[in-house]
């Protein structure tokens, strides 16, 4: 593939914009519309270098070079260049990648230039995952709303789904559980019925984000024996499609199930394979979600030391990210592993920390996960009441060092 890639770039450099993007990238690199590259080898990173010769400096901000004569791109081209780089961006560098942005923006504006109202649907929902992780969930409850009408008015069984994977996301952060699970139940359905193809490519699987918050909302209605299959079915489903982005989220979402249950053990297992998932295929944001989840696993197992530097390091790289969605809910979890090593002063130091974080996010405009902020809370604090009693009772070294979860 190397000397591929660097056909790529000595063409934009030598102004041969249209033999470069339809003779070698598209052609030979790509394979047409299989995205070989992409969703074969999972070369996602080296799909950007060579996609960003196409722009003007190679910045991802200024517009797509258009060369001249014969070798000019047309609008369809410069088209395809900027889904194909939001798609690459969004998947390596996080849904708050603000380069990702750029390109969808420009995306929905050739939309209405070219008339594409499907290809509209791909620049919403990128402005969606943008927005949702970035500001107000009701701004991307908003988004979501126009997917769901662009998919009735077109009357696609495909988008009609995406759309009620974007309506259930939101929802099931706003603490509306019930709406949450019957939207995703619907794309579900949808899935299950057959016959569902999408007409653009998507970042993630829509039927499997619908199944892990289908079963997530599951859990907090209490349907607890129907969660569990319903997120082993989402796994097995991104497995199936080979879709290695929604795995990575599959597998993050079930490590929250894991700790809503206080299964420690099943938390780690999970992270871990979310870890290596992504560090083999360059995914910033879940490598993250991974880190942090295993450092919670870690310390509620007893090793508290590596544990909660886990889930430090996890939260700073989430952060890079830009995304501020679930970090009041990461800090619950730092505050509770500080906790579990008996180091309470500090837990509940960085429990009033977290408040203030929500609070100044809410007040600047952003988006503190209401949901899990109040479900780690209510849940640290019943299960600290009996070990605060005990800890008065002065508990044995054995008790002290031994795991919390047994």
């Amino acid at each position: 593939m190397e000397p591929l890639f660097l056909a790529v770039a000595c063409g934009c450099q030598a102004g041969l914009f249209r033999d470069a993007l339809h003779e070698v990238y598209l052609a030979r690199i790509q394979r047409g519309n299989t995205s070989f590259t992409a969703n074969v080898l999972g070369a996602r990173v080296a799909l950007l270098s060579a996609l960003a010769h196409f722009f003007e400096r190679e910045r991802w901000d200024l517009p797509v070079q258009r060369g001249a004569e014969e070798q000019s791109l047309t609008a369809e081209d410069e088209f395809l260049i900027l889904t194909q780089a939001a798609l690459y961006l969004t998947a390596t560098r996080g849904h708050s990648a603000p380069e990702a942005l750029v390109c969808h923006e420009r995306v929905e504006s050739l939309c209405h230039l070219l008339h594409r109202p499907l290809s509209l649907y791909s620049a919403l929902i990128g402005q969606w995952r943008y927005t949702l992780t970035t500001d107000k969930l009701s701004a991307g409850l908003q988004i979501a709303k126009r997917v769901y009408f662009l998919a009735h008015e077109q009357n696609n069984p495909a988008l009609l789904l995406g759309a009620y994977r974007v309506l259930a996301v939101p929802l099931y952060f706003m603490g509306d559980f019930e709406a949450a699970r019957q939207h995703a139940r619907r794309g579900v359905e949808l899935w299950r019925s057959g016959g569902v193809t999408s007409p653009v490519e998507e970042v993630s699987a829509p039927a499997v984000i619908c199944l892990c918050y289908a079963a997530l909302s599951e859990w907090h209605v209490e349907e607890i024996a129907s969660c569990q299959a319903t997120m082993a079915e989402a796994i097995y489903l991104a497995r199936e499609l080979n879709d290695l982005h929604a795995l990575a989220l599959a597998l993050w979402l079930a490590g929250f199930l894991g700790h809503f249950e206080r299964h420690p053990a099943k938390v780690e297992r999970l992270a871990s394979a979310l870890i290596e998932l992504s560090t083999r295929q360059h995914f910033a944001l879940w490598l993250a979600g991974g880190e942090i989840l295993r450092g919670w696993a870690r310390s509620a197992c007893g090793d508290a030391a590596q544990g909660i530097s886990g889930i430090e390091k996890g939260i700073a790289g989430w952060r890079a990210t830009g995304s501020i969605l679930m970090v009041p809910y990461y800090l619950a979890l730092k505050a509770e592993a500080l906790h579990l090593a008996d180091r309470t002063p500090e837990a509940l130091e960085q429990s009033r920390r977290q408040k203030h974080w929500s609070k100044d996010r809410k007040s600047a405009g952003g988006a503190p996960n209401c949901t899990g902020f109040a479900l780690s809370f209510s849940r640290l604090w019943v299960l600290t009441r009996p070990r605060l009693r005990l800890r008065s009772a002065k508990p044995s070294e054995s008790q002290r060092s031994g795991s919390r979860f047994r």
